[in-house]
């Protein structure tokens, strides 16, 4: 069991790729697991299927991490949603009760 960990989900246009790899090399996180080109349809950033009809895809950050970490992580996305706008990044929080 490991105690004070997280998980971060980091959910992204894939149009913004490099800008959001930017933004966790800034914070100083170099350990994630990275899953492109998935589909998903969100309240805010509509459908993205690939497709002519509904284009676009998004990519999927998980970086397990240190509660402090954590927190300077979710403030590197806020900053990167102030610049990007509307273009579609958000990030999700979990408990991460085993590191093995």
């Amino acid at each position: 069991m490991s105690n004070g960990m997280k998980m971060v989900m980091i959910s992204y246009n894939e149009a913004i790729d490099v800008e959001v790899m930017e933004a966790l090399r800034s914070c100083s996180m170099n350990n994630y697991t990275k899953i492109m080109g998935v589909f998903g349809s969100g309240e805010t950033s509509g459908i993205h299927l690939g497709n002519d009809i509904w284009p676009g895809k998004n990519n999927i950050l998980y970086v397990a991490c240190e509660d402090k970490e954590c927190v300077r992580l979710l403030a590197c996305v806020k900053e990167l949603r102030k610049q990007i706008g509307k273009e579609g990044v958000k990030a999700f929080v979990f408990p991460l009760e085993d590191l093995s």
